[in-house]
């Protein structure tokens, strides 16, 4: 057991001063103290604490291109030409080079205050195609990049199968994806073995999205795996809603809902594109709806029909997905300035009179991301993981701020990095806003992107 004295924190019964939080070997708070003072056996660290954010999707291959994709083309750029520019990029990585660049994003992660992440990892095999001695190869060097940096994992092997719908082979730039059923069958399995009694990891599935996984092979995805979490891509992209009308005469939300039961281990990542009968069935559901505003944003999506879902009791989590950007704080932000300039209101999403819009959108992240990554966490209570970050109080931009005024000026009033210190299951992974192997892990990163991009 191990103690840690908290001089603010945001608890699920509202703000209160002189904590301590007693946390078990395992990372999970066992007891929290209001009103106390700190004792001689309590780690005592500075700044208004609230609970850690679960960066519910991301791509971590992505992070080394990030940038990289913002000159234009010969015609109209969409989604469809950036993916060819980051199918290219990825020809010459290597596991190495993979775990690099991962551990990177990883430590920009925690160091923004996100303290669990899901990988939607889809990077598995080797450059030709073929896959590696051992099939979880790539999986494994996520795995290890997550523990270097200090964060929480979900980990999502995709399943992969076609390029299109109607069972279109793969392409040449999807070598490194692709499976059969018996080979992710296979991947999984190996996976459980490795890490299904590991404290620091969760394992689920990710059939990569409709037009990549036909339906027969879908359902038996599903069937294969009857706990932890789903995750898919659904109707992120105009194209894919016109071509899941095509194929099978039902936009892709509808078409998910009528073929497979649907309930509260699903993620549905981006959703950009549903209609209000899809929206009611994702709210009655209990799916989360993963929401990756700077990347939906940069690709063109579309913007996500927020104040709907939400006030059909819709559950919502953000992921940073392509690491155009890495921070909480900027996707909760435009989620709800989309809002404001499809609306032309304020306070979009704040959830009602004299509601603070940061705390909302801040709570209902967390939770609906712990929900999605499989984990107990995103409060400051008895049995969650003891994912905490603290707000700088000292910071200028948090001056004379008090309470729920904390949150809302962490997420709207800028830019700076306003968080000191990170613990992930108890521990701390972030000191005075710097991360014990960041330099290392940079030189690292760096030395790659030189090898891949010479």
């Amino acid at each position: 057991m191990r103690k840690l004295f908290l001089s603010k924190a945001l608890l699920p019964s509202g703000w209160s001063e002189g904590v301590t939080v007693t946390v078990d070997k395992a990372g999970l708070i066992t007891q929290v103290e209001k009103d106390s003072a700190p004792g001689q056996d309590a780690e005592r660290l500075s700044g208004a604490a609230i609970a850690g954010v679960p960066n519910l999707h991301s791509h971590a291959h992505q992070r080394a291109i990030a940038g990289l994709g913002e000159r234009s083309g010969d015609g109209s750029d969409s989604f469809w030409s950036w993916r060819d520019v980051m199918y290219r990029a990825l020809d010459g990585m290597t596991p190495e080079d993979f775990e690099a660049v991962a551990a990177q994003l990883y430590v920009e992660m925690v160091k923004a205050g996100y303290t669990a992440v899901a990988e939607f990892h889809y990077l598995h095999h080797d450059r030709d195609g073929s896959p590696y001695a051992d099939p979880a190869e790539m999986s494994h060097r996520a795995v290890a990049a997550a523990r270097e940096a200090g964060i929480a994992m979900t980990l999502l092997p995709v399943l992969y199968n076609s390029s299109g719908f109607g069972g279109a082979p793969t392409t040449h730039g999807q070598r490194r994806f692709a499976h059969d059923g018996e080979a992710f069958g296979r991947l999984i399995a190996g996976l459980r073995g490795a890490y299904g009694q590991a404290p620091d990891v969760v394992l689920g599935i990710a059939p990569h999205s409709l037009r990549a996984v036909p339906p027969a092979l879908l359902a038996e995805a599903v069937a294969a795996n009857p706990e932890g979490p789903i995750h898919i891509h659904i109707a992120e992209q105009l194209k894919e809603v016109e071509d899941c009308l095509a194929h099978t005469d039902r936009r892709p939300v509808q078409w998910l809902y009528e073929n497979q039961p649907v309930d509260s281990r699903w993620c549905l990542i981006h959703a950009t594109h549903v209609e209000a009968d899809e929206i009611e069935a994702m709210a009655k559901s209990g799916a989360v709806a993963g929401l990756c505003l700077t990347t939906e944003a940069n690709l063109g999506d579309g913007i996500f029909p927020a104040e709907a879902f939400l006030a059909a009791g819709g559950r919502f989590g953000i992921g940073s997905d392509s690491h155009i950007s890495v921070s909480p704080v900027e996707d909760l932000r435009w989620l709800e300035y989309g809002q404001r300039l499809t609306t032309h209101r304020r306070t979009v999403l704040a959830g009602g009179p004299r509601r603070a819009t940061g705390r909302r959108l801040l709570e209902d992240a967390q939770a609906g991301g712990a929900q999605a990554c499989g984990i107990k966490a995103g409060r400051i209570a008895p049995g969650c993981r003891a994912d905490l970050v603290f707000l700088d109080t000292d910071h200028p931009l948090l001056a004379e701020r008090d309470g729920d005024a904390l949150i809302d000026s962490w997420i709207f009033s800028g830019n700076a990095s306003l968080v000191r210190h990170v613990c992930v299951g108890g521990q701390v992974v972030v000191r005075d806003g710097r991360h014990p192997q960041e330099d290392a892990i940079a030189e690292r990163f760096k030395t790659t992107l030189r090898r891949l991009f010479v």
